[in-house]
């Protein structure tokens, strides 16, 4: 295994996914919780469905995160993804070529909020994790670990 894949395999980035009830402030609640707690969120989108929303987002200290989700009864569930920087906008065209000819599926992208090196980065959750980084990785792609992210 290469260093890079021991890397991410070691400290993958979490995903949180909170399912909220489709009410007004609900997304705020949230927000304020980890705010009192200098719990950053450094990647968000929201699916909204008809009673319900989900809320998936990375943040930089996973830990506290998943106490305060737990202690203020937010359900989630909690997933390792795929994050890559980017020099921009325009990289995003050749982030989807390599996976495209790795023939990977991608199942959902959303890019970072902010990053604390203040580059630009794109969540990927793709059928292969393992085989995506190693796409991305050959193509010249930063794969990022939860510590890059991490503030």
């Amino acid at each position: 295994m290469s260093d890079f894949a021991t890397a991410i395999a070691l400290d993958p980035v979490k995903q949180f996914s909170v399912f909220a009830e489709n009410r007004v402030g609900r997304l705020y609640d949230l927000t304020s919780v980890f705010k009192a707690h200098e719990v950053h969120i450094v990647a968000l989108t929201v699916l909204d469905t008809t009673d319900s929303a989900i809320l998936r987002m990375i943040v930089d200290d996973p830990d506290l995160a998943r106490e305060l989700l737990i202690n203020n009864d937010f359900p989630f569930t909690e997933t390792s993804v795929l994050a890559t920087q980017i020099e921009g906008e325009h990289r995003i065209k050749p982030v989807l070529g390599a996976l495209l000819e790795a023939e990977i599926n991608i199942h959902y992208v959303y890019s970072f909020l902010l990053r604390p090196s203040g580059k630009s980065g794109l969540i990927i959750n793709a059928e292969d994790h393992e085989v995506a980084a190693q796409a991305l990785n050959t193509s010249g792609f930063r794969i990022l670990t939860q510590a890059d992210i991490s503030r």
